[in-house]
């Protein structure tokens, strides 16, 4: 360790306390990388405070000796963007946490960054709300890291990313300074709308320590069903007639095609399809409405009408809470690839047109560079938003940098983003010019040294 680092923890430890300052082995493994299974690094110091004071204090020295500092939150990304190196300074949030407020006049809430997804939409349930941000790492993940992310998840159909659930935020700058934004008000045009700068950025501008978030009334029933279709363009329709049908209470709509639909069923208790027969393509679709006395026999009815018109081939819809649980756990089987398989994520948006037509490219280019690969293939299509899974088990010997640029490539054409929900963090950046324009580029790097004019925050990410 540098002396100057080693000055920096000092100062940091007569700033704060011995207690919030962990260095050698006191740093557990969580802290040391993500879930993209990026080799683990520790870094040279982990920061824990218990405030947005310490926060402040904690940048404000890190910037005066130009030291970098990597914000972190429940560590379940999937682009390394909370990857710290040896030389940083790791800044973990996980004591930032709590709810502090739930206003029910503006139904909003106000929570610290370090409170986990679960507890945030635990505590609005609690008192008749609903948080409407829902991801698979609900219990894991950290609203500031929601937020830093722009988090998507499963009902972005429905409610949209987590952007859109923010109305104020408080965030500290590089140089220590506390920025509040703590508005309530759903108007308030007084300019820029500085909190947008942070949702997205990642920690490269600013560390999120609050937020003021949007509170819906609960959905009062939820009706999920499995569907079985012909191709892509059977699942556009499905997804046009269920709109048209039930509008905004459309709250998922799932696809999974056949290589994901078989493994996800392969980890189900009875390892048993719910079809007797093998389908193209499978759509797990939620309907959540807010009539109580809707028992789901107008979504089943529809369903119905889509069956006899053979609009699609065959359709289970659950009769309980246990029935919908099992159906989601076949799409929820993600949470088994860093177990089972050596995962190379991708989470590409293409125009939702175009998304049938994209899987049939990359899967025929896939298996003609790479004979042995397995793929695996499914989304949020309603927001045009297309997960690719490629085992590099299946690819010895292959880089996976070599499967990212390759199925990259692929995007570009189609004029999609190399990055739908996850961010761009470490694994993305150099892809970012194949979403994003050199002017683009330029710009977010001149708010970047703006606003950290001495480039400490998470540096390497984004930009």
């Amino acid at each position: 360790m540098s002396a100057p680092l080693e000055r920096t923890i000092a100062a940091l430890r007569e700033a704060l306390g011995e207690d919030r300052v962990r260095v050698g082995e006191q740093i557990g493994e969580r802290s040391m990388t993500d879930w993209t299974g990026h080799a683990p690094a520790r870094a040279a110091a982990l920061v824990v405070p218990r405030s947005t004071e310490e926060v402040s204090r904690t940048l404000a020295i890190c910037n005066e000796a130009r030291q970098s500092v990597v914000p972190q939150g429940g560590m379940t990304g999937l682009a390394g963007g909370a990857i710290a190196s040896p030389g940083d300074i790791a800044l973990s949030l996980e004591r930032l946490a709590g709810v502090e407020e739930i206003d029910a006049a503006s139904a909003t809430m106000t929570v610290l960054a370090g409170t986990t997804l679960q507890a945030a939409q635990e505590a609005a349930s609690a008192a008749g709300f609903e948080l409407t941000l829902d991801l698979g790492a609900r219990g894991s993940c950290q609203i500031g890291g929601n937020l830093a992310t722009n988090a998507g998840g499963n009902r972005v159909i429905q409610s949209g990313t987590a952007r859109e659930q923010v109305l104020g935020i408080e965030a500290v700058l590089a140089s220590g300074a506390v920025l509040s934004s703590m508005n309530k008000m759903m108007k308030n045009n007084t300019g820029y709308d500085l909190k947008q700068l942070f949702i997205g950025s990642e920690g490269t501008l600013g560390v999120i320590t609050r937020a003021v978030l949007r509170l819906y009334p609960p959905r009062a029933e939820r009706h999920t069903a499995l569907v079985a279709l012909d191709g892509y363009d059977a699942v556009v329709a499905l997804l046009r007639t269920l709109s048209a049908r039930f509008g905004n209470d459309i709250g998922a709509f799932e696809i999974m095609w056949p290589d994901f639909f078989d493994f996800g069923v392969s980890l189900t208790q009875a390892a048993r399809s719910p079809f007797a027969a093998a389908h193209p393509l499978y759509a797990l679709i939620e309907h959540a409405g807010f009539d109580a006395d809707d028992n789901g026999e107008r979504f089943a009815a529809v369903l119905a009408e889509a069956l006899e018109s053979r609009a699609v081939r065959d359709a289970v819809v659950a009769q309980s809470v246990a029935d919908a649980r099992a159906l989601w756990r076949i799409r929820e089987c993600t949470a088994e690839f860093p177990a089972r398989l050596d995962p190379i994520n991708f989470d590409v948006s293409l125009p939702i047109g175009a998304i049938g037509r994209f899987v049939d490219e990359c899967r025929a280019a896939l298996d003609a560079r790479w004979p042995s690969n397995r793929s695996y293939y499914f989304g949020h299509i309603g927001d045009s938003n297309l997960h690719v899974t490629v085992d590099g088990h299946s690819v010895p010997g292959v880089a996976h940098h070599d499967v990212y640029a390759f199925v990259y490539d692929l995007v570009v054409p189609y004029r999609g983003s190399v990055s739908a929900e996850h961010g761009i963090g470490l694994l993305k950046r150099e892809f970012l010019p194949l979403s994003r324009s050199v002017e683009e580029i330029a710009a977010m790097t001149a708010i970047k040294r703006a606003l950290d004019p001495n480039g400490i925050l998470n540096p390497g990410k984004v930009v």
